[in-house]
């Protein structure tokens, strides 16, 4: 499957708009990971853990936006948006879009 942040698709013909798509997680950090990232905060660098956890909810995001998209026949993901919200007490939301089509070559 296709997946991209634009609307058309170079050299591809959309021949079908069949929907919005989304995949949506919640993603819960632990103590010590927040603990972890307090330290990383006052010495400074870089935090794996989150940026691990990020990475996580992206990939899980766009997975479960393309398992939508199959469902509806498509074989390509156009004009594609990533949301990454912090809700209380330490959870984040990562939250992809698009619009499922279908397109020939």
């Amino acid at each position: 499957m296709i997946i991209t942040t634009t609307p058309d698709l170079q050299g591809k013909v959309i021949e079908k708009y069949l929907g919005i798509v989304s995949g949506e997680i919640i993603l819960g950090a632990n103590v010590v990971r927040d603990f972890m990232a307090s330290v990383t905060d006052l010495i400074g660098g870089r935090s794996s853990a989150y940026e691990n956890k990020l990475s996580e909810g992206r990939e899980t995001a766009l997975r479960e936006m393309e398992d939508e998209a199959r469902r509806l026949g498509a074989n390509a993901i156009v004009g594609v948006d990533l949301d990454f919200e912090t809700l209380r007490d330490g959870m984040m939301m990562v939250i992809a879009t698009g619009t499922a089509v279908y397109v020939r070559d």
